[in-house]
């Protein structure tokens, strides 16, 4: 038994160390000599015994511990196996691969997150220069706007609002300075776009593309000097309007296979003969291409009578056409849901583009994918991202209020369970938008172009966006559905599906780039396995290979044991980040989200392992992954939100809120991956591994959903500090300062409420008794300014829940029809 007992630890010892201590190959080998010539001083083995024991683990190791052995015999093997099930990547899903950078995802992926890493990195702040423009230009820009004039009267900003846009140099906020521009960081970018977007989604958008995907952000990275001198002053300035055209009828997820086209030609510029291209082009959904002064395009270019010398054809390109240039048309508009913001198809019938009009010039033909995805790694993670955090943060506070004040059954309708429910979600998922759209940004301010991030912000954000949104429906119910000038979420609620389908549709971004590119771009060791397979010199290849596998087999076999211990319990004892106001609840978040991390990295091995090229067609497989992957950055930004904000006590049913969500769904994600696993064995055999003692994450509880639903009902610090960097007013005619306002008044006169309900049972309504008030007035109950408060209270409210409705004259045409 003593035996037993002694061999038992040691064997226990050495799958703790392969598992938490990062040994290398030989500190383990040392090790495992180490614990038996322990074990041998204990008295459980003979010494002879483990003599014979240590040389049968040389024996047994030396194949994988010597290199020429391991290569010949294993490595070899193996590398011609991988070839094989390599998935086939085209030159797009290459350069999309390899484009941008990774960042704090890639720690994620290893299984093993770094937490002070995370809380080292610094926390987001706007410069005073930047605040300055918040609260002046972009406070200004939103009291000009009126939502219902901009959707139902003009279909278009109020020329007033164009003048104030370009002056003040909305369009130029990632412009550098030197060029006439603000020069703002990505943080304040998404700043001012949270902030338009919590008042006209059109005026938004409208602001967000240019400092998106676009010219000018093209321009600064990839174009010549020359070009930057000319265009990027009068961009600024808003004397050229700028669009960019990607997107073909027939080319819309699968944007590499654009069918437009440019022939490299001589044809005649100014009166002079010149080299550039001849292009022919048909796009659509071009946001700002009706009003456009300069259209962005991209196309393929061909060579075919090998006029610069080389290839036929050269790939994709980008070109600055001025869209006054003869056979350009842009006028055309689409009607995107009736969010009248410009949008619609541009032409061109054999435009002549010289070659001073391609970006970069000759150097830029054919790297025109190249710069799109180097872009796209930063603004898809800034504007999209913003406008779900927008949307949340108004129905937070909007919603929240009417909640408050709207009465039914003598109760304010948030107090009510099946009210308080989507309350919690809207604040929730708030809460997550935010901080993981903070986060990001943060990064991009570092100099990071996460890829991987700014998918995950896009798909995620804007369908949190889509919940919060419909969920903010359901608790107005008919103020919501009635659309006029008081209605303040009926045009984010159709919005909603246009920022789910831009810059990536949410199917696609889910199901095939999340975890199609984190996959390789994150995990530390398949882009060199990939690099070496495509080496042309096969030895060399094998080596670089040979390397590349040692470490993924020694990074996966950790993980596999890291992830069944943690999952047995050990996870308690992992190390966290020492605060001086240390939380256990909030320190059990930080050991979850690691032994999490360390059962994705497992399940991400074994089916890159098991599926191959399989994995890449299996997309409900890969979104799962990618579930996983999202959620577990979710959850580390709510923890460095809150970190960054001084661990305040108040915000902690938001972060347990939004920490039970996130670790519910990585769970459910990989549930539900494994009983679809194509070997059900195989998925029986990972269930019982990740989870060894069951499947124990739940949904957040009712209790906790109480306690944040109450948060959106109580005039709060927390409060402010979920929906801060909106636009906030009190004007009794606004569509949410007349929320806002009888909010305020109802909170400010709750004391006096009370003290009327337990001592005279009487119930302050929207419809207010008045000559019950008047009684209460006599009795001595209140005084006659806290009756005046009251009616104030009830006035506003009343005025508040009010909906819109037209003169029968407006309809007279569709009634005449619908009578014939």
């Amino acid at each position: 038994m003593y035996t037993l007992i002694v061999l038992g630890l040691g064997l226990g010892f050495i799958i703790w160390a392969i598992g938490f201590l990062k040994l290398k190959l030989w500190q383990f080998h040392l090790l495992v000599i180490a614990v038996l010539f322990a074990i041998s001083i204990l008295g459980a083995i003979s010494h002879s015994s483990f003599i014979w024991l240590a040389c049968l683990y040389v024996i047994l190791s030396l194949p994988l511990s010597v290199a020429f052995i391991r290569r010949k015999f294993f490595s070899k093997p193996t590398f011609a196996w991988f070839k094989k099930v390599l998935p086939p990547l085209s030159d797009t899903e290459k350069t999309a691969i390899e484009a941008g950078t990774v960042w704090w995802d890639q720690d994620l992926f290893s299984g093993d997150p770094d937490w002070n890493k995370m809380l080292a990195f610094p926390k987001p702040e706007l410069t005073p220069e930047e605040q300055a423009f918040i609260d002046g230009p972009t406070e200004e820009l939103c009291r000009m706007l009126d939502d219902w004039q901009i959707t139902a009267e003009l279909n278009d900003l109020p020329p007033k609002v164009w003048k104030f846009i370009k002056k003040h140099r909305f369009f130029a906020m990632i412009v550098p300075k030197e060029y006439g521009g603000l020069g703002f960081s990505a943080l304040a970018n998404s700043s001012v776009v949270v902030k338009i977007a919590s008042r006209s989604t059109t005026a938004a958008v409208t602001v967000m593309v240019p400092n998106s995907l676009g010219p000018a952000e093209l321009l600064v990275h990839y174009g010549t000097q020359d070009q930057r001198d000319y265009y990027l002053p009068r961009l600024a300035s808003g004397d050229e309007i700028p669009c960019f055209a990607l997107t073909a009828p027939s080319a819309g997820s699968d944007a590499g296979a654009i069918p437009d086209s440019g022939v490299v030609c001589y044809g005649e510029h100014n009166g002079e003969r010149t080299l550039g291209l001849r292009v022919t082009w048909r796009k659509r959904y071009i946001t700002l291409g009706p009003i456009a002064t300069v259209v962005g395009l991209a196309f393929k270019a061909y060579d075919p009578d090998r006029i610069l010398g080389g290839e036929e054809e050269l790939g994709i390109t980008c070109a600055l056409i001025p869209s006054s240039t003869p056979g350009v048309k842009v006028d055309d508009r689409h009607v995107p849901l009736n969010i009248p913001f410009m949008n619609g198809p541009t032409t061109g019938k054999d435009v002549f583009v010289p070659m001073d009009w391609v970006i970069g010039k000759e150097n830029g033909l054919g790297d025109g994918w190249r710069m799109l995805m180097g872009c796209l790694a930063a603004g898809r993670a800034i504007s999209l991202p913003a406008l779900g955090a927008a949307a949340g943060k108004l129905c937070a506070r909007s919603v929240g209020a009417y909640a408050r004040i709207r009465r039914q059954f003598k109760l304010p309708i948030g107090k009510f369970e099946g009210v308080e429910e989507p309350l919690a979600r809207i604040a929730g998922f708030t809460y997550l938008a935010d901080a993981a759209r903070t986060m990001a940004a943060g990064a991009i301010d570092l100099g990071e172009k996460p890829t991987v991030l700014s998918a995950i912000l896009k798909y995620h954000n804007t369908e949190a966006m889509r919940t919060i949104v419909n969920d903010g429906m359901d608790v107005l119910g008919g103020k919501g559905i009635c659309l006029g000038p008081k209605n303040f979420l009926g045009r984010v609620y159709q919005s909603t599906p246009v920022a789910i389908t831009v810059e990536g549709a949410n199917i696609l971004t889910r199901c095939m780039i999340i975890f199609g590119q984190g996959a390789f771009r994150c995990h530390p060791y398949v882009l060199d396995e990939i690099s070496a397979a495509s080496n042309p010199d096969p030895k060399e290849g094998l080596a670089e290979f040979d390397r590349a596998l040692a470490r993924h087999i020694a990074y996966t076999t950790r993980n596999m044991i890291r992830s069944l211990l943690l999952g047995a319990g050990l996870a308690r004892f992992l190390s966290t980040p020492q605060k001086e106001n240390s939380v256990r609840s909030v320190d059990r978040y930080y050991q979850q989200l690691s032994r999490m991390s360390a059962a994705f990295t497992v399940l991400s091995d074994v089916s890159m392992l098991l599926l191959g090229a399989k994995l890449k067609r299996m997309e409900k497989l890969s979104a799962r992954l990618g579930d996983c992957l999202s959620y577990l950055y979710y959850g580390s930004a709510a923890l460095k939100h809150f970190e960054d904000a001084g661990r305040p006590q108040e915000e902690l049913p938001l972060l347990e809120w939004s920490l039970q969500w996130c670790l519910y769904r990585i769970q459910s994600a990989m549930v539900a991956l494994m009983q679809n696993y194509p070997q059900p064995l195989i998925g029986k055999l990972l269930k019982m591994w990740i989870f060894p003692t069951g499947a124990r994450f739940r949904h957040p509880c009712d209790e906790l959903g109480r306690s944040v639903a109450k948060i959106l009902l109580s005039n709060s610090a927390v409060r402010d500090r979920l929906t801060a960097g909106i636009y906030l007013n009190q004007d009794p005619d606004d569509p949410t300062g007349s929320i806002e306002y009888a909010f305020q008044l109802t909170d400010a006169v709750t004391p006096v409420e009370q003290k009327l309900r337990k001592a005279a049972n009487f119930l302050y309504q929207s419809e207010l008794d008045e000559p019950g008030l008047q009684q209460a007035v006599r009795d001595g109950l209140v005084t006659e300014h806290e009756a005046e408060s009251l009616r104030k209270a009830a006035l506003a409210t009343a005025a508040a829940i009010e909906v819109d409705d037209f003169p029968a004259s407006e309809f007279a045409t569709q009634r005449s029809s619908s009578a014939a």
